[in-house]
Formats: structure tokens, sequence, C-alpha cells
């Protein structure tokens, strides 16, 4: 029965991200799926007193253009759980105005874009290992990241959010390598996550 909750959890992410909810809308929506989903990554014994996320106010200047150049080469994570170790292949490097970030495409099964990212909030107001921008392959389509034609895309860093090992240590995560860590303080998207 976990598979199938799995695969309804990943269903479930998949819908609030394509939905058509504002901000304050999505990030409602999100919290009451982690606060009684079977799946959450909040621990179980923590739900009864989840209250919700913790968020940085909406920041219109956390949302940018950027132009992509080519990038090549792979590098080989170590999840340090039943995933092992995975290879993620350099798709293209956004130039924003935080620095530069490497959008990553996983090479596993039907693939995946990801975008980790370790600003300098980390550590201090958000989650100390980086946050994610997306990760496809988790279902978290068209808010963080956006194709846009002409080799750009469209960052939305409102939309920054905690992997699951930031809720719980039975989870392990992928973090965002040297080459997507950025000094700026980057005020949007979710917090550190504290226990009620």
């Amino acid at each position: 029965m976990d598979d199938l909750e799995l695969l309804d959890w990943r269903e479930r992410v998949a819908r609030l991200y394509l939905s058509d909810h504002d901000l304050a809308g999505f990030r409602a929506a999100r919290d009451e799926l982690f606060a009684g989903h079977p799946q959450s990554p909040v621990p179980a014994a923590d739900r009864a007193a989840f209250t919700g996320l913790g968020w940085f106010p909406p920041n219109p200047d956390a949302v940018v253009e950027a132009p992509l150049r080519p990038a090549s080469g792979t590098e080989s994570i170590d999840t340090g759980g039943p995933d092992g170790v995975v290879t993620y292949r350099r798709v293209a490097v956004a130039q924003t105005p935080w620095g530069p970030l490497t959008l990553w495409w996983i090479e596993a099964y039907g693939g995946g874009l990801f975008v980790p990212l370790r600003d300098g909030t980390c550590g201090r107001e958000s989650y100390g290992g980086g946050r994610y921008l997306t990760d496809t392959v988790k279902g978290t389509y068209g808010r963080g990241l956006t194709v846009l034609p002409g080799g750009r895309v469209r960052l939305d860093a409102n939309y920054l959010y905690n992997p699951s090992c930031a809720y719980d240590d039975r989870w392990a995560c992928p973090l965002a390598p040297p080459e997507n860590r950025v000094d700026v303080p980057i005020r949007a998207g979710e917090l550190a996550y504290h226990r009620a």
C-alpha cells in the first residue's frame, strides 16, 4: 500500500503545481497536503501539531528571466539512501542575477529536470542543505522554472521548497552541488522547517 500512497502523493503534487492557484492558494494547498497525506515528509508524530510551512513573504524581485548557455558533463551524487548513486547530466546554465545555476537532467528511468540551489539564507533562514527550484521527477512542473522561447528560462524563487530530508532524517536527498551554490541571499520561498 505504501507504493500506492506514494503514487497518490506524486499525482497530488503534480496537480498542485499544474493548478491555477495563485501563490497564496498554492501555499495553502501545499500545507493541507503536508498536514494530512500519509506520504507527507512531515513526521507522522508531528502532523497533529502541524500548522503549516514557513515561507518568506511573496517577493516580486525573486522572479527573473535568465538566458541559458549550453553545458555538458555529468555528476554522480550518492543520495545516501536506497537510490544509491544517481547520475545527473548538465543541460544548461542559467545566467541569473544571483549567479550561474546549472540545470540538471536526472539520468534515471524517465529522467527529469532538477534544479537544486543553496543561497545565502541557507543555514540561517532556510534549510542548511539548500532548496529545490524544480524536480520534475517529483511533479514540480511550471512554477519554479518555466522554459521560454529563445533559450531562456523564467525562474520564480517564491516557489523554492525544502527537500524531504529537511523535515525528517528518514529521507535522503541530493543537495546542491558546488556549482549551484550562490552567496547572495534569496529571500523567497520556503523557510527552514521547525517542529511544533
